[in-house]
């Protein structure tokens, strides 16, 4: 069990409202939405006939039970259905630009890693890492998978509501800096109801893309309901993939790219299907089957090399990803006495068969340090040393959730439940080599100068609730806790063949691949234990951890349109194991809240301003990056701190007019030096020249001081929105959303930060107009109207320090026009 230095913490709760006062008269800030934006507005003409118009009541169930977004005390941000389509919001990066309090690291479609409130030490996401720190929810299900989440497609959804901040007691392990909640809408039984889409867009220098959707509801009884959903898109692509040579030093051998140049070769082809069975047994229980499935074929990379220009790579091997999932969840509701139970299960399968370009590893290791010398065929004879990686990655998710709630209009109230969650990852990853030698590829594997071939298993467990008083009419406190236990596996196998890289100069204990093998079963290659095909099992590894998350909210309503909230909490993400069997384990991070924060409604319901402030602090966060052989490591970095203000507006100016908005401002931030190792799980943070780190190197310093910034991040971020609509019978309207978010950087290390420099802020501009014709809506949108390039990510194919002089860069699509016709009935 943890306990460290999370307890003086703990101790230090009866002091935090003292603290939280000094640090507001300071005036440290940091900002993130709380409300629902304009664009939700209701145009509710008053008694009299004039001109005034009044905000929609929004209702949420971020609490796991049914309220008034504006009685939530907690720093909470709704997308509902109305600006979700006058967004034209189709995936998650179209709406994660409108939520300031969140960051994203693109790579591509289905694999967006996910940060809020700048709690980010800039993960590249690659194969077995940490855990995500925000957690995603589909209805009352997780969907996020140890990748990632899954790429929705939004459409035929109710709402997004974007939680801040830690929802550890809840929400559990990945909801440590957040939680996104996508709802969909459910089946209906008392109308039928069915609706339509088409779309045709084209990029500027890019490609023609389309959607087509729709969906229906059909009432089978009284009590009885199904809902279906389907969807078929292209994405259209605008990376080109251009023609380029490569002189490899050893051999003189000169590769191009012929084969493989396409313009527009990351296109993105998405079908889906959703469907929701209600069946109402009585007035008190219902059950809610749910099947949802969706096959998306990626081409390309959605990346472009610096040193070619803008949006062009030269890559010469297939480049792809066949990502398919499906998940089957079934929600019972009902009541026991007064009580209301409901119970959620999950199973989910995701399977994603790649293949990638890998070629600068070969290309600059032979360059530096002349590795093509041992890249031979079976003649002997020197070959093309550029790689190419082909995997497998399966994904399977189980989980189960029963609460109990009692009802919300006593002035004491609870919600208690069960949770129980199992995960997998079989992962496959073959580094390939055309025309390698036998001798040196594994044996079994034609080719493969490396092979990953393992099994990580995830599985926690938890008791969690929260209990609510109102001591008065006007004062509520609140108190929650989750008692949890998690355990990580992961075995298998890693490395290269015997033939290649013998290692006889290192220890035994520290062997990988087949020289590992002949360490563990001896030299023979019958006496190894096979493991899923590859040579054998090299290591086997476990850790397990149980604790508690605490929180605690106190909230003030001065009148049914003004409230106070302060709010400590924690959140945390589980320990876990190396894909390197050979590092030691990384211990579970932990992130502490303290938040002071408002609602507040003017206007006679014109107006909403919401906000917060927040200190969080991140302890032995962990830190993902590429160590030796291109491989990612992860390690506790250190501590971090996290200032911030979270703000958000909405206005409706006149019955016609509707402005909304959103800042984030952060100062987030190193509070300790960040040596480069750890041991035990604690980071080393004296780190004077002249010493040497665990593998005998010298060190040179911290390769993060503190007060060093957190990457991905930046230390502002904002929106705002407009939309107005003439008195018509055809109800015309235009629309503007701009969106700026400031520079970040792009590691946590000096170092490879300066290599692969920084991140740009960048401002993009939205417009769209259109009408309606009876119940028939045309929509004319241009998306990124200035062509902004926005770059959400930087990257190298190794470790930085070797290949730093080829760097790849993310970035936002290009300007699109595009047509919408709409259609429900």
């Amino acid at each position: 069990m943890r306990v460290n230095n999370r307890t003086s913490t703990r101790r230090a709760l009866g002091r935090a409202p003292l603290a939280a006062a000094v640090w507001l008269a300071m005036g440290s800030m940091a900002f993130a939405q709380d409300s629902a934006p304009a664009a939700d507005a209701a145009k509710d003409a008053s008694e009299e006939g004039d001109d005034r118009a009044v905000l929609e009541t929004i209702t949420v169930t971020a609490q796991k039970r049914t309220e008034d977004l504006q009685s939530v005390p907690i720093s909470l941000q709704v997308l509902g259905n109305e600006t979700l389509e006058e967004q034209n919001i189709g995936d998650f990066d179209d709406f994660a630009v409108l939520l300031p309090s969140v960051s994203i690291d693109s790579g591509g479609p289905g694999f967006t890693r996910v940060y809020m409130r700048g709690v980010a030490s800039g993960e590249n996401g690659n194969h077995s890492g940490p855990q995500p720190s925000v957690g995603m929810y589909l209805d009352e299900q997780p969907i996020t998978t140890i990748t990632g989440a899954l790429d929705v497609h939004i459409y035929d959804i109710e709402r997004v509501e974007a939680l801040a901040g830690p929802q550890g007691t809840l929400y559990g392990a990945s909801s440590q800096a957040g939680t996104i909640r996508i709802i969909s809408n459910k089946p209906d039984p008392t109308a039928f109801a069915a609706g339509y889409g088409l779309e045709t867009n084209k990029i500027s220098a890019g490609g023609v893309g389309f959607v087509g959707e729709g969906f229906a509801n059909i009432p089978l009884s009284d009590s009885a309901a199904i809902r279906l959903v389907g969807w078929s898109k292209r994405d259209a692509g605008y990376v080109d993939n251009i023609y380029g040579e490569r002189t490899f030093p050893t051999s003189g051998i000169t590769d191009n790219n012929a084969e493989f140049v396409e313009d527009d070769y990351n296109d993105v082809r998405t079908q889906g299907a959703r469907a929701a069975l209600k069946l109402d047994f009585s007035d008190n229980w219902s059950i809610t089957p749910t099947l949802m499935a969706q096959r998306q074929r990626q081409g390309g990379l959605f990346a472009y090399d610096e040193n070619l220009g803008e949006l062009n790579v030269s890559h010469g091997y297939p480049e792809r990803a066949d990502d398919d999932w499906r998940q089957l969840a079934m929600t019972v509701q009902g009541k026991v006495g007064n009580f209301d139970l409901t119970y959620a299960f999950a199973h989910l399968k995701r399977e994603i068969d790649a293949e990638s370009d890998y070629s600068d590893y070969g290309f600059w290791y032979d360059t530096l340090n002349g590795s093509g010398e041992w890249i031979y065929d079976d003649d002997g004879v020197l070959v093309n040393p550029s790689q190419y990686i082909q995997s497998e990655d399966g994904f399977r998710k189980r989980s189960h959730e029963l609460r109990l709630a009692s009802p919300g209009d006593e002035p004491l109230r609870f919600v208690v439940g069960l949770f129980w969650q199992q995960q997998s990852h079989d992962i496959q990853q073959r580094y390939k080599i055309d025309n390698l030698a036998s001798d040196i590829s594994v044996t079994g594997w034609e080719d493969t100068i490396w092979l990953t071939k393992q099994v990580r298993q995830d599985h926690d467990e938890a008791l969690f609730g929260e209990v609510s008083y109102d001591f008065t009419d006007q004062f509520t406190a609140t108190v929650g806790i989750r008692s949890f236990k998690a355990d990580n596996s992961l075995a298998g196998f890693f490395g290269f063949s015997r033939g290649y890289f013998p290692q006889t100069d290192k220890p035994a204990d520290s062997r990988y691949g087949e020289a590992g093998c002949a360490v563990r079963y001896g030299d023979g290659a019958a006496n190894w234990e096979d493991f899923h095909g590859a040579p054998c099992e090299l290591f086997n590894k476990s850790t397990d951890e149980s604790d508690w998350l605490g929180r605690v909210n106190l909230s003030y309503q001065f009148d049914p349109d003004h409230m106070v909230y302060f709010t400590w909490s924690e959140g945390y993400r589980p320990a876990g194991l190396n894909r390197r069997g050979t590092l030691p384990p990384y211990v579970a991070d932990y992130l502490t809240n303290w938040e002071a924060g408002w609602k507040t409604v003017w206007g006679d319901n014109t107006l909403i301003w919401n906000g917060a402030v927040f200190q969080e602090d991140w302890e032995d966060f962990q830190f993902s990056l590429l160590g030796a052989n291109g491989l990612t490591e992860i390690r506790n970095a250190n501590q971090a701190q996290i200032r911030g203000l979270e703000s958000d507006l909405s206005w409706a100016a006149s019955y016609n007019l509707r402005i909304g908005g959103g800042i984030a401002l952060y100062d987030a931030e190193l509070t300790e030096n960040y040596c480069g190792w750890s041991v035990d799980g604690n980071s080393i943070t004296v780190c004077p020249p002249g010493t040497l780190d665990p593998n005998g190197d010298p060190v040179t310093g911290p390769q993060a001081p503190a007060g060093t910034r957190l990457p991905i991040s930046a230390k502002f971020k904002g929106n705002v929105m407009a939309r107005y609509t003439w008195d018509s019978d055809w109800e015309p309207f235009f629309q503007a959303t701009i969106v700026h978010e400031g520079a970040r950087e792009s590691d946590l290390r000096t170092v490879e930060n300066e290599i692969l420099g920084r991140l740009p802020g960048y401002t993009t501009l939205d417009l769209s107009a259109g009408f309606k014709w009876n119940d028939l809506n045309f929509d004319f949108f241009l998306r990124n109207a200035t062509n902004e390039v926005a770059q959400f990510s930087r990257f190298v194919q190794c470790p930085e320090r070797v290949c730093g002089d080829q760097t790849y860069v993310t970035v936002n699509q290009p300007r699109t026009f595009g047509v919408r016709f709409s259609q429900e009935f």
